[in-house]
């Protein structure tokens, strides 16, 4: 029986470099070692397009060529008889094998000569494996399809994003060993992903942001396509990312409102993939390792499911109960909230309207639309007396200006509540109920608005 291109798909990450044969018009034929072989599909691969050379010259004078690929944990060895069909010079294709060169170029010390100038695309007309002594493969490091399943069960069993949010990282330890993820939703309007919740770092990063098309996380959110590398990429490293987007909006001087993304300080394995509830994107599941080649495709595969069954759970929470009414209705059990005694020296909390960011006497707290939330939150209190709240009116509080009715306002009441319990502030976000909560405030508050009227 003749392989399978996805059974073969370990030979194509790269480890060992593939070579390519190609024939002139005239019949001189030609050798070349390859930096990249990319599975598409099962009928399909990509191979990098980085220079006008002979094999580039050949194949587009005719499109057949032959290709050896080594199995870097067999030595199995296989040949495919390959087809050009087109090339590729931007799109989720073109930006994963952009992606994966910049990995391999680092690595190499070639960062400033290996550049990607299309994918180009063929089809797999034949796979021979070629006769010769292999190597046992070693028993598999994981039971990936078990994993994926006792997670998903565990998942189905969350009742409300926050809890859904770190069932989700509990999964990837316990179930992956993977010790080192984030999650971070989409705000559209703004062309970011903000950090809701992440495990393993030193520091949490809760509300810091990427912007679409920055590194693997950024890339994978606008092009809605899982990006994989698996050698570190200095070209994909976030705090040149971040300073390249302070650099763009002119905002280097102001780094007091920006939150340090967390990271591994050498991360050499990096897997984003899009989480989606049908044609949306809603966020990113980012995981990462200090080992080179940590994830491969099946890990892909199992990370593309699981995103999706947590981008189908969030898209259930938000729209599931909240349609028939339920939403805004305290628990049967709470009891109305009273404001608490207030002693201490009073905090003085700082509102720029620029940007909506909050500043808690000189620290910097967060900004955007969950610092909108917050300063009208503390408003109403200040103003009333007032400590309960529901998630329906703020949808409609035209002083918060949330960017889209769809958008999900509890990941921002979660980034909110977890940046006060990080800073200790003495402000706290509590749940009551469905769609319900309370404010809770533990000192005196000065409240200053600095900008437009507030």
């Amino acid at each position: 029986m003749k392989p399978k291109l996805d059974a073969i798909r370990v030979c194509l990450d790269g480890a060992i470099p593939g070579t390519i044969a190609t024939c002139s018009r005239d019949g001189v034929p030609n050798v070349a070692y390859l930096s990249q072989v990319q599975y598409v599909d099962a009928e399909h691969v990509a191979l990098s397009w980085q220079f006008f050379n002979t094999t580039r010259r050949n194949i587009l004078d005719n499109p057949f060529a032959r290709v050896a690929l080594i199995d870097p944990i067999t030595a199995a060895h296989h040949r495919l008889l390959l087809r050009y069909l087109r090339t590729e010079e931007d799109g989720p294709l073109f930006e994963t094998m952009k992606a994966k060169l910049a990995g391999i170029a680092s690595h190499a010390g070639m960062a400033g000569v290996f550049r990607l100038l299309g994918a180009d695309v063929y089809r797999v007309l034949e796979i021979e494996r070629v006769p010769g002594a292999t190597l046992p493969p070693p028993p598999p490091r994981a039971n990936l399809l078990a994993a994926l399943r006792a997670s998903v069960e565990e998942l189905c069993l969350c009742s409300d994003l926050d809890g859904l949010l770190g069932r989700t990282l509990d999964c990837l330890e316990r179930h992956f060993e993977i010790h080192h993820a984030m999650i971070l939703m989409l705000d559209a309007a703004a062309g970011r992903l903000y950090t809701v919740a992440s495990r393993g770092y030193d520091a949490s990063g809760i509300g810091s942001e990427i912007v679409l098309g920055d590194g693997v996380i950024g890339v994978a959110a606008r092009e809605r396509t899982p990006i994989r590398i698996g050698h570190f990429a200095a070209e994909y490293s976030y705090g040149k990312a971040i300073r390249d987007n302070l650099a763009r909006s002119g905002l280097s001087a102001h780094m007091d409102t920006e939150i340090p993304l967390p990271g591994l300080p050498g991360s050499n394995s990096q897997l984003a993939v899009p989480i989606r509830a049908g044609q949306r994107v809603l966020g990113v599941l980012y995981v990462e390792s200090a080992q080179e080649r940590r994830f491969g495709y099946d890990d892909e595969d199992v990370m593309v499911s699981l995103a999706g069954g947590l981008g189908a759970a969030i898209q259930l929470l938000h729209h599931g109960p909240a349609e028939h009414g339920d939403e805004g209705r305290s628990a049967p059990s709470a009891a109305a909230p009273t404001a608490a005694a207030q002693a201490g020296p009073p905090l003085r909390v700082r509102h720029f309207a620029e940007n909506d960011s909050v500043f808690l006497d000189t620290d910097y707290l967060i900004k955007g639309v969950a610092g909108s939330i917050l300063w009208a939150l503390l408003r109403d209190h200040a103003e009333t007396g007032r400590t309960a709240f529901n998630n329906r009116e703020l949808r409609l509080d035209p002083r918060i200006r949330l960017p889209d009715i769809s958008d999900n306002l509890e990941a921002r009441l979660i980034l909110l509540s977890r940046r006060l319990v990080e800073r200790e502030a003495p402000i706290r976000i509590e749940k009551t109920g469905r769609g319900c909560f309370q404010l809770r405030v533990d000192r005196p508050l000065v409240l200053s608005h600095v900008g437009a009227s507030a």
